[in-house]
């Protein structure tokens, strides 16, 4: 057995402090009312919108659960559901004014995270970590 974890369990280190520095970055801010999950699932939710079961799949939950976090966003006022004008049918869950926000404030702790990680790296490996990332992205990321 290695000493070191495996590749992929050092990207999930990695992404699970970003994702405590978001929620304390956000919690510092005013925003105690979004829960990790409810973060995950926004992780994935397409700024013009989408449908609950396609956000579902890319958040890789049940439907029920989805439907459920989305509720709870829905009544914080962070997300709303719209009539999806392709479809008249279905409905869009989409970022209100104030989840816009939320997010901008969660994508500027991310920045300053990334920032850290580049200096520590310096440019080059920072560059070379990050295309690299992207490159597995295409056999990772099926909604790519």
């Amino acid at each position: 057995m290695d000493a070191q974890p495996g590749t992929a369990v050092l990207m999930y280190i990695a992404h699970r402090e970003v994702e405590s520095r978001v929620m304390a970055a956000l919690a510092r801010s005013g925003v105690g009312d979004v829960t990790v999950a409810q973060s995950r699932l926004l992780q994935r939710l397409d700024p013009g919108g989408m449908r609950l079961t396609d956000l579902a799949e890319q958040a890789r939950v049940t439907k029920q659960t989805a439907g459920a976090l989305v509720d709870q966003l829905e009544r914080a006022g962070y997300v709303t559901r719209q009539p999806d004008p392709s479809d008249a049918r279905a409905r869009l869950v989409t970022l209100t004014d104030k989840g816009a926000e939320m997010c901008r404030r969660a994508g500027a702790e991310v920045a300053r995270v990334e920032q850290e990680w580049r200096q520590h790296l310096g440019d080059d490996a920072y560059g070379a970590l990050r295309a690299a990332l992207l490159s597995l992205r295409e056999i990772t990321d099926p909604y790519l």
